[in-house]
């Protein structure tokens, strides 16, 4: 016990002690830290003269002065879409020019590769990016590349998707294709770099085309092409690597890099279907511009124009839309009788509406009123991503949902309007009426042929890819005014007995068909203004008692 208690003593005179002189710890403590500053300072800056003579040794030897040793290309990524092998060979083949100038390459086939997140990085990387893609059966890419071009179609056409999306990525094309097929030559690779272009990407050079064709081939053959293109190239990349800017900011009108005493031309005589050539001094006919970037960057075009754009194929016959019904496209009216080019391959008995919807906003349509298409959120979830808000609220399953309509007119041209009134509008239906099981059947058939185009897709979980065959719910709000169908009240009660629950968006113009419109799982109704007067401005109703039928909406769906 003695000896226990003198060890307590002892321990509790040490702790005192300290706690007495704790001050001068601290102090100790503090010197310490402080000594270890200025040593590594020291060191630091002794380091930094030791290593200056080199340097000044290769300033004086003729290298790059200090401030060029910044990266200005960190290394070249290549990416191929190829169906026979000569854009991977190609791409090969680059990879080592590329790899005797000291730069890192990859080389990455576009079927591995997942655009959606990869080349947002690429616009930080200060890689420069090498598109080869080759243009397959009826201008479609190769199967390689077909999700790719997918993907970056549809990021460069959704106006939800910025359009500086892309900026600071810095790229290049070089497009194969065969002139024997006029109609669709180099079509992918002039499309992808129209795309990047919309997306703010930069071009380092103009496009460039090889032709298999070896009669029309600027250098004899599509092998002489690369190689001609592969040198300009690589002389481009090594200005880059010095740090010197391009002639201009690579994102000219249509692709059109002017600089001194050399211009390129827009297009060759297969962009333009003639046989005429400008033979200049210093023109390079190997490289091309984006034909379609004519218009600039609105991909909307007035349906009195349809028959210019389709001008390669057959003639455009002239038809009348009858009056009474209104038609908005591009925020233009068009009512009464108007002349409208049109497409022999599109012509049918009469226009309907979903022709003009398929030509501008890319939907699968059903019949000759409805359509289906696959929203951004579906895409999301698929890959294991999260979901829109029906999924936070709900618990709903994005990649188990199916945006459609059976009804693609619309009584309102919205401001606002997300498909940048492109659907019909009216006050009346005035369409070939299709039954309610054959618009279900096609939707679920169109909407599970747009999922299974996700399988071996880059990041997409086979195990949501099942899944997402086998609908659970349909948002009844893609575009127009589904409560317009007459048979909506039929529509609904399939989606139901089908296990498919039901959200329905109305624009609250059409209180008598709200009030008969039988139970939907959930059902909206649109207030985009609070006052008669910011309505009209806003929605630009069509109906002249658009104020009282929007009150009696409202009405309608307080009794509901």
């Amino acid at each position: 016990l003695d000896v226990s208690m003198d060890m307590w003593s002892y321990f509790y005179t040490c702790l005192v002690s300290i706690w007495l002189h704790r001050f001068y710890i601290y102090s100790a403590i503090a010197l310490g830290i402080s000594l270890w500053v200025v040593i590594q300072f020291t060191t630091t800056r002794t380091k930094r003269k030791v290593t200056e003579p080199r340097t000044a040794d290769k300033l004086g030897n003729g290298c790059a002065p200090r401030q060029a040793q910044r990266v200005h290309v960190a290394g070249v990524k290549i990416f191929y879409g190829s169906q026979t092998g000569t854009a991977k060979r190609f791409a090969n083949a680059l990879a080592e020019a590329v790899s005797s100038l000291n730069l890192p390459v990859e080389v990455i086939n576009m079927g591995d590769y997942d655009p959606e997140d990869g080349l947002v990085e690429e616009t930080r990387s200060r890689n420069i990016c090498v598109f080869l893609v080759a243009t397959y059966t009826e201008g479609q890419p190769p199967e390689s590349a077909a999700w790719f071009c997918k993907w970056l179609e549809e990021a460069a056409s959704d106006f939800r998707v910025e359009k500086s999306f892309l900026q600071g990525l810095r790229y290049a094309v070089f497009g194969l294709g065969n002139s024997a097929y006029v109609d669709h030559y180099n079509t992918v690779g002039r499309r992808m770099d129209r795309w990047l272009w919309m997306l703010s990407a930069s071009r380092i050079m103009t496009r460039a085309e090889g032709d298999c064709n070896v009669a029309q081939s600027k250098h004899g053959s599509i092998e002489a092409d690369f190689e001609a293109w592969k040198a300009k190239f690589l002389t481009r990349l090594q200005a880059l690597c010095r740090g010197e800017k391009p002639p201009c900011s690579g994102k000219c009108k249509k692709g059109k890099c002017k600089s001194s005493g050399k211009q390129s031309k827009e297009s060759s005589d297969h962009e333009r279907g003639t046989s005429e050539q400008d033979n200049t001094e210093g023109e390079e006919l190997l490289e091309t511009s984006s034909e379609e970037e004519a218009g600039g960057t609105d991909s909307v075009v007035d349906v009195e124009d349809l028959g210019n754009i389709m001008g390669h194929m057959k003639k455009a016959k002239v038809l009348l839309l009858g009056g009474g019904m209104e038609w908005s496209v591009h925020g233009v009216s068009h009512s009464g009788y108007h002349l409208v080019y049109f497409v022999c391959q599109f012509l049918q008995a009469k226009l309907n509406c979903s022709v003009i919807c398929a030509l501008f906003s890319g939907y699968k349509l059903i019949g000759s009123h409805s359509g289906v298409k696959l929203c951004r959120w579906t895409k999301s979830m698929l890959r294991g991503r999260g979901g829109c808000y029906k999924h936070t609220f709900y618990g709903i399953e994005s990649h188990r949902c199916m945006e459609a309509t059976p009804s693609l007119a619309c009584a309102n041209k919205c401001v606002f309007c997300w498909r940048h009134h492109t659907n019909p509008v009216g006050t009346e239906w005035r369409w070939k009426m299709d039954q309610p099981e054959v618009i279900l059947q096609e939707a679920l058939e169109k909407h599970q042929n747009m999922i299974r185009q996700f399988k071996g897709v880059s990041g997409v979980k086979a195990a949501r890819l099942e899944e997402a065959l086998a609908v659970k719910h349909c948002a009844l709000s893609l575009v127009g005014e589904p409560i317009m169908y007459p048979h909506i009240n039929s529509f609904v009660r399939l989606l139901h007995q089908h296990g498919i629950s039901t959200f329905l968006v109305t624009n609250a113009q059409f209180p008598e068909e709200i009030r008969r419109l039988e139970p939907v799982t959930q059902l909206y109704v649109s207030v985009d203004a609070s006052t008669k007067e910011s309505l009209r401005r806003i929605d630009r109703p069509l109906f002249k008692d658009f104020w009282q039928r929007f009150l009696d909406s409202l009405k309608a769906l307080a009794e509901k």
